[in-house]
């Protein structure tokens, strides 16, 4: 039986002519095989785990800032809107955007820097690899292969950077960053997806915290922009529904102009097919330059104000004492970890393969959420003690 589609543009990723999956699987019947991938994740263990990870604020500072699992949830919002529009496959820039952080260590990119200072000199530690290396190995759901074993569309919209050495190693997905070419216009929409959805709000998270105020805010042009017309428009509006607003306002025009740029950039191209487009040396997707302008303005502001504050750093720094605490205890003691990485670990060591005990222990330690690292330090440390 067919699943009935939306019609889509003869440049984006179509299931029926994926370029497939790691093992062979019969086709799904009643989803096309990006519904499949999308279903993956979401029934992945790591998927679960990430609402319990950080965004910007750690788990214990309060429920209503953003988790990990709520930012891939607007990044998905975000790229299915813009797909749509320009008639992609919104079931493939869904799993990509739903999948792109399962690979994120607790305590956001705090937690990332200290496990890969960690790992320096076993290969290092990135979360793009990382949620590769989840989907393709980690995940252990199915009985006829490992991790989920998703199609190469989605697993290249995953892999968004990545150095010229582990390129290397990865074979066909790594190919593109060592011949400087493309991935799919689906992989391109969620990784700009996740940038406009992060950047504002962690805006609105930081005006919630109290951390950033709309007076510094509006320093910068765009912001100021959509501040006045709410004000104008809604005259006596209370500051919290006022920054709110304001970050709707400003979601809004950056969708629509990347809508709109990226429809000129796709014309002027004309790519034939998804193949063309991987073949071309720059992106389509992406923003005219003075919203590029904003987002790198607003990035720089989030940087200076919000990611760097006292009581941020303050949590930034007990989050890295954390990680690496954890690190250096377990790899100093393969079992206090659970049976199966304690034997994964311990059966690298013998083979006098430091960097894979070393890799068994940062998964184990990059799969924990924030409250579960913590948990396990302190249980750890009473156990020292004792």
């Amino acid at each position: 039986m067919s699943v009935p589609t939306f019609e889509l543009a003869p440049y984006a990723a179509e299931p029926s002519t994926s370029r497939g999956r790691r093992f062979l699987e019969d086709p799904p019947t009643f989803r096309t095989e990006f519904q499949r991938d999308r279903d993956r994740v979401i029934h992945a263990t790591a998927f679960r785990r990430l609402v319990y990870k950080t965004q910007v604020f750690v788990n214990y500072e309060g429920d209503l800032y953003r988790t990990r699992l709520t930012h891939s949830l607007e990044v998905a919002q975000i790229a299915r809107t813009v797909a749509r529009a320009l008639r992609l496959n919104e079931d493939l820039v869904e799993a990509i955007s739903l999948a792109h952080d399962l690979g994120h260590t607790p305590f956001g990119h705090a937690g990332q820097d200290a496990l890969n200072d960690c790992m320096r000199d076993f290969g290092g530690f990135e979360h793009n690899l990382q949620s590769l290396r989840v989907v393709d190995e980690l995940e252990e759901r199915y009985a006829a292969f490992p991790g989920l074993n998703l199609t190469f569309e989605t697993r290249e919209g995953i892999l968004k950077h990545c150095s010229l050495k582990h390129a290397r190693e990865l074979g066909d997905i790594g190919r593109r960053f060592l011949e400087r070419r493309q991935p799919g216009l689906e992989a391109q929409l969620a990784n700009i997806a996740d940038e406009v959805a992060y950047n504002n709000h962690d805006v609105d998270d930081g005006l919630r915290s109290g951390l950033i105020s709309l007076e510094q805010l509006e320093t910068l042009p765009f912001f100021a922009e959509h501040l006045r017309w709410v004000q104008q428009k809604h005259p006596g509006i209370k500051p919290q529904r006022l920054g709110a607003e304001t970050v709707r306002r400003m979601i809004g025009e950056l969708v629509g102009g990347l809508i709109r740029a990226s429809a000129a950039a796709i014309e002027t191209a004309a790519p034939r097919d998804i193949d063309s487009v991987r073949a071309l040396q720059e992106p389509l997707i992406g923003f005219t330059a003075p919203l590029r302008d904003a987002q790198r303005a607003l990035k720089v502001f989030l940087r200076d104000h919000l990611y760097t504050h006292a009581r941020v750093r303050q949590m930034t720094q007990q989050a890295q004492e954390t990680v690496r605490w954890l690190f250096d205890t377990l790899s100093a003691d393969y079992a206090l970890m659970p049976a199966e990485h304690a034997e994964r670990a311990s059966a690298a060591a013998a083979r006098g393969d430091a960097s894979g005990a070393a890799r068994v222990v940062a998964d184990y330690v990059a799969g924990m959420t924030d409250r579960f690292a913590l948990q396990t330090r302190d249980a750890l440390r009473v156990r020292a003690q004792n």
